[in-house]
């Protein structure tokens, strides 16, 4: 871990409540999967976003405006510099993924998946997305899915565009050799048991230091308590207790 000061190259809004920012500076590698940990001006607690794509010294969060420190977010200029965390966490393991890996994403869990669709692309993997949203209007980086080389399902909960329902009513029909997952608990906890291979799964969890001081991530596993934010956020499907 390291603490950088990052610039911002871009911060526009995708839909009516998510926004992709772009982050220049002195980036160590990151794994997909890993995150970031932003301090705000003003707030207490860093907030922790994903890493949504990496390339050399260019980061890219997409983020969801849900509170006060997000807002802030959301107004801060081209040129601004950010004070930043990174890499966090353990990220995916990609020599699990076998030759056709799943991945299943719902909302602002959408965003870590993209990095790693393009890392297991470029081993030569045949990636499907299955994507889910609320409806055609919150659609995001389904095209950028796309155009990386992933087959891409997209998932409406009211039908408005691609298939209906949720993501996990449509894992059935989806010939996959190990699947990697993130997005809100409960579609997490109805990929675990509709899933039929081994998987990974990145939680969401409120953080206080982001980097595994602070212990209030800690979760229970097969193999005793993790921290989200050190141990995880990813976890794979053997070692979970709901």
């Amino acid at each position: 871990m390291i603490q950088e000061k990052f610039i911002i190259t871009e911060n526009k809004p995708l839909n009516a409540k998510i926004m992709l920012m772009r982050l220049s500076g002195n980036a160590p590698d990151i794994r997909a999967g890993q995150f970031i940990n932003i301090k705000i001006d003003g707030l207490f607690l860093r907030r922790p976003i994903s890493v949504c794509d990496y390339d050399g010294n260019e980061i890219t969060v997409i983020y969801k405006i849900v509170g006060v420190g997000t807002e802030k977010m959301s107004k801060m200029r081209v040129g601004s510099a950010l004070d930043v965390l990174l890499p966090l966490g353990n990220g995916y393991d990609l020599s699990c993924s076998g030759d056709k890996p799943l991945l299943i994403g719902a909302g602002v869990g959408i965003p870590p998946l993209y990095y790693l669709a393009k890392r297991l692309i470029a081993q030569g993997k045949k990636v499907t997305a299955l994507l889910g949203y609320h409806s055609g209007n919150d659609v995001f980086l389904r095209g950028e899915f796309w155009r990386a080389g992933a087959r891409v399902l997209a998932v409406t909960s009211d039908g408005s565009l691609g298939l209906k329902g949720r993501v996990t009513d449509h894992m059935a029909d989806i010939d996959y050799t190990h699947f990697y997952t993130c997005g809100p608990e409960g579609m997490l906890k109805g990929v675990y048991e509709k899933s039929v291979t081994s998987g990974q799964f990145s939680f969401e969890e409120r953080m206080g230091c982001g980097f595994g001081a602070c212990m209030g991530c800690s979760c229970k596993t097969i193999t005793g308590y993790k921290r989200i934010c050190k141990d995880g956020p990813v976890l794979f499907k053997e070692e979970i207790l709901w």
